[in-house]
């Protein structure tokens, strides 16, 4: 039976991820983690496969993520017990008509830049319950569909600001299961809450997440007793620069500073070279960096204690346009050696 500690839920026989993969976009093939995407896609219209829309084209990125990771995994589509997936399209629209092709049990989350850790922890609950034995978690973005929902459609010609970041147009997919099976350990699952700034500045995505991803990181701390330096490294996805350097600030002055801290939106891309503006961002993000950085890191032993969160910034363009603050939330996983193989 699991245990809880504060905001976090402890498996004592933990379930695993036993697969993973990652598709990229045109910025991502042209990143430092290009070579390691199980797929990169140049045109990510999908119009060659009758896609009419951007939109259309990110269900299309998380069919091509789900099949290749599930053919990593050795099963079909119709073995998957449950599947945990999220997007930024309103209400969920990728995930949903990706869904439809497959056909298994759907359970649609929205945490912004958050779902993918968030979907990790519920998987993680209900595949160690013994509720499903095979657990599928899922997120996705897409550069273009995200600037026309949130910002200003790229036909406009806007100029970004210097602390804006890049939704990668990535997708990232983990299947889980039970513990006994080969894969990488999920040892915890720590359940974020929402922190609100009082941030505003939509184009400051950093500013509004790093106080949610500092209060997460305190929390375990506080709940399992351990420390920064217990950890290999520590993962925030997706603070960019601007985040990055807050959390760092609010960490020191919580005398819990993170020297062994790594950022997804700074991993993704050559942010002095991409033209990036502070970093990467997007539920894809720290999906994508978690399937071709941090387990294949896991998997070859260069990690051996990991702890990993996704960041979300949950306003939508009704409470942006009504001047609503931008609250926070982030996510947590910690993630252990292997048992067994990818």
């Amino acid at each position: 039976m699991a245990i809880r500690r504060g905001d976090t839920v402890i498996f004592p026989h933990p379930p695993v991820i036993a697969a993973w993969a990652a598709v990229g976009g045109k910025k991502e093939s042209e990143g430092p983690l290009a070579a390691a995407f199980d797929e990169l896609v140049e045109d990510a219209s999908f119009k060659s496969e009758g896609c009419k829309s951007w939109e259309q084209g990110e269900s299309l990125l998380q069919e091509h993520c789900v099949n290749r990771c599930l053919r990593k995994a050795g099963i079909s589509k119709k073995e998957v017990d449950l599947a945990f997936a999220g997007d930024l399209q309103a209400q969920c629209t990728a995930s949903n008509y990706t869904m439809r092709t497959m056909g298994v049990p759907f359970a649609g989350l929205y945490g912004a830049c958050s779902t993918m850790t968030e979907g990790l922890c519920l998987a993680a609950m209900t595949a160690s319950a013994g509720y499903a034995r095979q657990v599928l978690a899922l997120s996705s973005s897409h550069f273009c569909a995200a600037e026309r929902e949130f910002r200003t459609p790229l036909e406009y010609g806007g100029k970004r600001t210097t602390t804006a970041q890049w939704t990668a147009t990535a997708a990232g997919a983990c299947l889980l299961r039970g513990a006994g099976n080969a894969g990488i350990p999920v040892l915890s699952a720590t359940i974020g809450r929402v922190c609100d700034p009082q941030v505003k500045d939509i184009n400051n995505m950093g500013a509004a997440m790093a106080p949610a991803a500092a209060s997460t990181l305190l929390a375990y701390f506080e709940g399992t007793g351990t420390r920064p330096g217990d950890f290999d490294a520590i993962f925030t996805g997706d603070l960019g620069q601007v985040g990055t350097t807050l959390l760092h600030e609010m960490m020191a002055h919580a005398h819990c500073p993170v020297d062994n801290h790594r950022d997804c939106g700074c991993l993704i891309y050559d942010v002095e070279g991409q033209n990036v503006q502070s970093g990467g961002s997007g539920a894809g993000c720290s999906a994508a960096v978690l399937a071709t950085y941090v387990l294949p890191r896991l998997l070859n032993g260069e990690y051996h204690r990991v702890l990993f969160l996704s960041t979300g910034a949950l306003m939508s363009q009704t409470t942006f346009l009504q001047g609503e603050s931008i609250p926070g939330i982030a996510h947590c996983v910690e993630l252990g050696s292997p048992e067994g193989g990818n």
